[in-house]
């Protein structure tokens, strides 16, 4: 499976899409990239004149890059149907050390530690441009394709 078929296969949109590009992917784990661009929605009251990103945006950023398209991709593998996926986050913990501006590339790099019961726990970091570590943690979820599609 493709870094592109990947993206069209996540179950989001904008202005809510945070994968920009996929460029490396196995069952162990996947790396991702996206730049923060500055006419995000999110941006317009987070500072008043002073905009970053909201650690909950970082927070879903890591999310689908790590674990949502690290689980398209594992199900893939299972040869399991990927259409209509259920995906729920069951939990994170995230520790936060630098600040992401308009205009900035991040890089996700998620390993995975374990993958059973359609569940996906993941260790997950992200980099900035300076291959600064801007956030880490551990992020759980459960993918699965619906039962009985029509």
């Amino acid at each position: 499976m493709t870094s592109n078929q990947i993206i069209k296969s996540l179950p989001y949109q904008q202005p809510f899409l945070f994968v920009d590009k996929l460029t490396e992917i196995s069952s162990e784990g996947i790396t991702g990239n996206y730049t923060f661009k500055a006419i995000e929605y999110f941006y317009k009251g987070h500072f008043k004149n002073n905009p970053i990103t909201p650690g909950v945006i970082l927070t879903e950023c890591m999310a689908q890059i790590g674990v949502v398209c690290l689980g398209i991709y594992i199900l893939n593998e299972e040869n399991s149907n990927r259409k209509n996926l259920q995906i729920a986050l069951t939990s994170s913990q995230i520790d936060f050390f630098l600040t992401v501006f308009p205009n900035e590339k991040v890089t996700v790099i998620s390993e995975k530690e374990f993958y059973r019961f359609n569940k996906l726990k993941c260790h997950v970091k992200m980099l900035n441009e300076k291959n600064e570590l801007v956030c880490r943690g551990v992020i759980s979820g459960m993918i699965k394709p619906t039962v009985n599609e029509t």
